[in-house]
């Protein structure tokens, strides 16, 4: 039945990806000594990330998971390499307060709301800026006290023209922050943001086949099937204006 499902959707509603090579990305942007690339890095943290970590981690290895990790590493480095701005998003919650309709996850003092293994290099990475956010929308979970939002301020302060966006969960957390960050863009919010790019392989998402939801007494309604809704996660940034990406030459 998944397999079915997501070739009906690759059908009826397609996916048009192309590669993205971001060194053009500075020439094409006029060759400005700030602008550019920047990576957007959407909750790869333990309790979404790796196994066993918690209750929304995924209870053995997921090759979508562990390819989402490999694929933010190698991007991740490339872009600290040649000294690119890096944004790493990462969910936390006050205990006892994590954002319905979801069970308690990525609790502070846990540890579920830690980066992942591979990425924990990046706590100290002089290009990399981390923020922890207690809400799905990672716009929404940007803003501070003050009023002002970090991931408005990090696009401003390095004049970005064009994100790279990979993470977890797809057509949750990913989703939701990409829809935002393209309507701030489109009222002109971010100075200087274009584009926004998104990497299949460098997202990914949690399976929870129908029959699993029902024997767990979840009910048919809470059944996610993962290819097919990372398939839709990403028609659905794609049909708001984000462009979908398979490969990405750095």
């Amino acid at each position: 039945m998944g397999t079915e499902l997501l070739g009906d959707l690759q059908q009826g509603m397609p996916l048009v990806m192309e590669p993205l090579d971001l060194t053009r990305i500075g020439a094409e942007r006029g060759g400005s000594e700030r602008g550019g690339a920047g990576l957007l890095i959407v909750d790869i943290v333990n309790g979404f990330a790796t196994v066993g970590a918690g209750n929304l981690a995924p209870p053995v290895a997921n090759p979508q998971v562990s390819r989402m990790v490999a694929e933010a590493d190698r991007l991740a480095r490339s872009f600290a390499a040649r000294g690119w701005p890096i944004f790493a998003l990462q969910d936390c919650h006050v205990p006892g307060k994590a954002e319905p309709p979801y069970p308690p996850h990525c609790e502070a003092g846990t540890g579920e709301e830690n980066l992942v293994p591979e990425l924990q290099w990046l706590e100290d990475e002089p290009h990399a800026t981390l923020l922890r956010k207690d809400c799905i929308n990672g716009f929404i979970g940007a803003f501070q006290s003050d009023g002002s939002n970090a991931l408005l301020d990090w696009l401003n302060h390095h004049a970005i023209t064009d994100v790279l966006a990979v993470g977890i969960c797809t057509d949750i957390c990913v989703m939701d922050t990409v829809l935002t960050l393209l309507s701030a863009r489109n009222h002109g919010m971010a100075e200087s943001l274009r584009d926004i790019h998104v990497y299949d392989q460098g997202c990914a998402t949690y399976d929870l086949p129908r029959d699993v939801a029902e024997e767990l007494d979840l009910g048919a309604g809470a059944a996610h099937p993962q290819d097919a809704t990372h398939h839709m996660g990403l028609y659905f940034m794609a049909a708001r204006g984000a462009h979908l990406v398979d490969g990405v030459e750095t």
